[in-house]
């Protein structure tokens, strides 16, 4: 079945970085745009960013444009968010999604001094 597994979360410092990482199964990677998501504690789910099957386009939500940075390997069915200039207001559950099956378990991102 299509399953999701995101890792790479963590505490870190204001202005620190993280690479999260969601390894993909269950369907055919390549062929699908894959999404990050994040839900902060009492907020709805949102969209952060997304990358085009092939890699060769993306997307990001204003609040992180600039900072972030999404890739992926299609030989490793991984997609990856690169996260750097981290602030307090990105703490949150993030999870990597395709527009089929259900959702991961998530990775806990908490920036805090």
């Amino acid at each position: 079945q299509v399953q999701f597994v995101e890792s790479g979360g963590g505490l870190v410092q204001p202005g620190g970085s993280l690479r999260l990482s969601c390894s993909a199964s269950g369907f055919s990677f390549s062929s699908y745009r894959m999404r990050w998501y994040r839900q902060a504690p009492g907020k709805e789910r949102e969209l952060v960013a997304f990358i085009n099957s092939d890699g060769g386009g993306t997307m990001y939500v204003d609040s992180v444009r600039g900072r972030f940075t999404i890739s992926r390997d299609n030989v490793k069915n991984t997609v990856y968010l690169q996260m750097n200039s981290l602030k307090p207001e990105d703490t949150a559950v993030y999870y990597c999604k395709a527009p089929l099956g259900g959702w991961g378990q998530g990775t806990q991102v908490t920036v805090s001094s």
